[in-house]
């Protein structure tokens, strides 16, 4: 019978201070997330160096209850991952000098996991059947790519935002109508209760770039339409406009994603990422995929925002593949998928 390896995550590449442990890449045996939404709420959006100085206060907490829930100790662990790019350089170092210092001190094996690649590897902790090739869907604040995961730690990228990532989109909208931040979580609620083919936002394509993404030409019609509303005294229903945005967006989303799949030969599509939790992307998802016979998969919404369960997953791929990182590693904020 072979040994169970357990990984110790870590994650901090933007405001979630995270730990976990997990066993051979699937099992989560504890994952603690210390958010700090409520602070950067206050100030409209994450502020590095706020984000980065709570890091600080709260690591060692979040790691030392990942260990007692997990019922393991330090000895027991077979590897240290943390996430060392992309992100918010200096909440990033923070993660990534607390894994060097534990790895060296436990005498383990440091892996540094891309958080992107960690965000795919989320799927594999809800879905032991998923295993390489499969086409993912990854849409967070930060980022918006299609990718072909081709192995455990292979990638190819075949499509990507020129300018704002979906969940920045979202984001911006939400302020431009009063909603605050963060945006994501409550233009979905308030789209609810609005009529999502109210008002025709566009659907960018880009010529020459089939699965390709761009979300600044959106964002700029909503703001727009605002502004002419204003300008004529003309009542703005927020429900319709958070509505019909969201709907322009998974409209892309969706089309690009099952085309993607189809033309490509892949039978299932993975999504992943913070907007992965988002209803009406997930409906939307779900009625393509099943009218194109596409399997579908995504993780619970715990996993699709930052966490440290999908970077011990990540991790522990990385580590059965050989992949080992001296203490010298430093945090690449701008750390591209694939890159190693």
């Amino acid at each position: 019978m072979e040994k169970d390896i357990l990984i110790l995550g870590i994650e901090s590449s933007c405001d979630e201070t995270a730990a976990s442990v997990v066993k051979n890449g699937r099992s989560v045996l504890s994952n603690v997330i210390s958010s700090q939404i409520d602070i950067h709420t206050l100030y409209g959006g994450v502020v590095p160096e706020i984000a980065s100085r709570k890091h600080v206060e709260r690591i060692n907490q979040v790691i030392g209850q990942a260990l007692a829930d997990a019922d393991v100790t330090l000895e027991e662990i077979d590897a240290v991952s943390v996430t060392y790019g992309p992100g918010l350089v200096g909440a990033l170092l923070v993660g990534v000098g607390e894994a060097k210092a534990i790895a060296y001190a436990a005498g383990k094996p440091l892996v540094g996991v891309h958080h992107i690649e960690g965000h795919i590897a989320a799927n594999y902790l809800e879905h032991p059947d998923l295993e390489p090739p499969f086409l993912c869907l990854v849409v967070s604040g930060g980022h918006t790519h299609l990718v072909r995961v081709l192995e455990y730690g292979k990638f190819e990228i075949i499509g990507y935002t020129h300018d704002d990532a979906a969940g920045e989109a979202f984001d911006k909208v939400a302020r431009a109508i009063g909603l605050g931040y963060p945006g994501g979580p409550k233009i979905d609620k308030l789209a609810k209760e609005g009529n999502p083919h109210a008002i025709e936002f566009p659907r960018a394509k880009i010529e020459g770039c089939e699965y390709d993404f761009s979300f600044s030409g959106v964002k700029s019609a909503v703001l727009n339409y605002l502004n002419g509303c204003e300008m004529k005294g003309i009542e703005v229903n927020r429900a319709d406009v958070a509505a019909s945005f969201q709907q322009a967006v998974v409209d892309v989303l969706v089309g690009k994603a099952v085309s993607a799949a189809g033309k490509l030969g892949e039978k299932r599509i993975a999504v992943a990422g913070g907007v992965a939790s988002n209803s009406a992307l997930r409906a939307a998802m779900k009625q393509a995929c099943d009218e194109a016979g596409i399997a579908l998969c995504y993780p619970s919404p715990i996993f699709c925002t930052d966490n440290a369960a999908m970077i011990a997953s990540q991790g522990y791929y990385e580590y059965m593949a050989g992949t080992r990182h001296d203490l010298d590693l430093n945090a690449i904020p701008n750390l591209k998928i694939g890159q190693r």
